[in-house]
């Protein structure tokens, strides 16, 4: 057993059981992938996957333990390199961020613009998803964290660290009957074409939620991934649309207009996610705090349990 042949299950699984996918992204041949995890299941004395002839249809349930403790060998190894680097490198690394379209375009410029300028050997990565995207990037090791506002909790393998509260605005063109409306209800806006946020991502499924408790069904003309196309939309007279009120800037969307809806929306908490086992280098807790005042080194190691 090598840690290549537990690379090789871990990325395969990653892959959805594609093997040339898997090959091509370890840059190597998909025969020697199949042979190494064939190897790897001999020594075992178990299957990690279901065949069907030569292709992989299904994860055995003992290769469900396999692939859970591969991919936590892996990022134990990754920790054991990044230990060193932290020591050997110092301010010379990389931060890798997964999050959603409304913290990469409104809220992480300006931290990260200001991060970048104290720390100027880090290299940024930006991964971009919706919240359940971002966290398996946390967990498959290709992100350092995850800044999203749902689905973080559901992951066992993620703490949760509470960053600050959001609520949501409606936007509409200048002139529409809505704007007139006060105060805003919900009735009033399900009388009307809405463009608001996919339901997979921030915000949309609680506006659904809450719509529903009032027993309405909003009439959802379109939903967008992100801000700036729910914004395009609207104003082209589409319909009405419902966003973070951190995407509306009065000076920047002066074809549109804004009424504030925190009186019909609970607020929403944008969180920090990391791995429970995974290893923060210094420069880390600097952009966390960064983010988040509240989240001081001795706060992220208390909520990971190593303070």
């Amino acid at each position: 057993m090598n840690l290549q042949q537990l690379r090789y299950v871990a990325e395969v699984a990653q892959r959805n059981l594609n093997v040339s996918e898997a090959a091509r992204a370890l840059h190597t041949s998909q025969s020697g992938v199949s042979r190494q995890i064939s190897l790897l299941e001999e020594e075992l004395g178990v299957d990690v996957f279901v065949r069907q002839g030569k292709r992989l249809v299904a994860v055995t349930r003992p290769g469900e333990e396999v692939i859970a403790i591969a991919r936590r060998m892996l990022r134990d190894v990754g920790a054991l390199r990044q230990v060193g680097d932290e020591y050997a490198s110092g301010e010379q690394g990389r931060l890798s961020i997964a999050t959603t379209h409304t913290q990469a375009r409104y809220v992480l410029p300006h931290v990260l613009s200001e991060f970048m300028r104290a720390h100027p050997g880090v290299q940024i990565e930006l991964h971009q998803g919706n919240p359940t995207q971002c966290c398996e990037y946390v967990l498959s090791g290709a992100a350092d964290l995850v800044i999203a506002t749902e689905a973080i909790d559901e992951y066992d393998l993620l703490v949760s660290l509470p960053c600050y509260q959001w609520n949501r605005c409606l936007i509409a063109p200048p002139g529409h009957p809505l704007l007139d409306v006060k105060p805003l209800t919900l009735e009033a806006i399900a009388d009307w074409p809405l463009i608001t946020y996919d339901f997979a991502f921030t915000g949309g499924s609680r506006v659904n939620q809450t719509f529903a408790e009032r027993g309405l069904t909003p009439r959802v003309a379109m939903s967008a991934i992100d801000a700036d196309i729910i914004k395009t939309y609207v104003a082209l007279g589409l319909g009405v649309g419902i966003v973070a009120q951190m995407a509306f800037d009065a000076e920047q969307d002066r074809g549109l207009r804004a009424i504030d809806c925190s009186h019909l929306f609970e607020p929403s908490t944008t969180r920090i996610g990391l791995h429970r086992n995974g290893w923060l280098r210094g420069y880390t807790y600097t952009f966390i705090q960064a983010f988040a005042a509240s989240l001081t080194r001795e706060t992220v190691d208390r909520a990971l349990g190593r303070a």
